[in-house]
């Protein structure tokens, strides 16, 4: 496993402004992880208190070394592809305004539409 090396002290504000404020949780989570490795907490405690396996703790330390900040954020195309395209949700919005007592007819729509 890579070693994290001391973090500069610009670097260091940096993660720790990260992980305070960041809108997404798993970018503080690695920032946290990452500002305890340089300050030398052992890997093993850190699989612990954030509840990781050694190789997600490997991939985290392995993307900071290899991409810097970018490698605390997901990368695109995780996660579950859309149900609707950005047209169709357009389509759906205007249904909705047009009846917005009345979903289930909108519902009754989509089906209709897109199956």
């Amino acid at each position: 496993m890579m070693f994290i090396r001391k973090i500069n002290p610009l670097l260091s504000k940096l993660l720790q402004r990260i992980h305070r404020q960041s809108r997404h949780h798993q970018v503080r989570q690695r920032a946290h992880c990452l500002i305890l490795a340089s300050q030398g907490v052992k890997k093993r405690e850190l699989m612990n208190i954030f509840r990781i396996s050694y190789k997600t703790l490997y991939n985290w330390f392995t993307r900071w070394e290899l991409e810097g900040m970018i490698g605390l954020y997901n990368k695109p195309g995780r996660g579950e592809e859309a149900l609707f395209n950005s047209s169709q949700k357009a389509q759906i919005k205007d249904w909705a305004k047009q009846e917005p007592k009345q979903l289930k007819n909108v519902s009754q729509k989509v089906q209709e539409a897109w199956g």
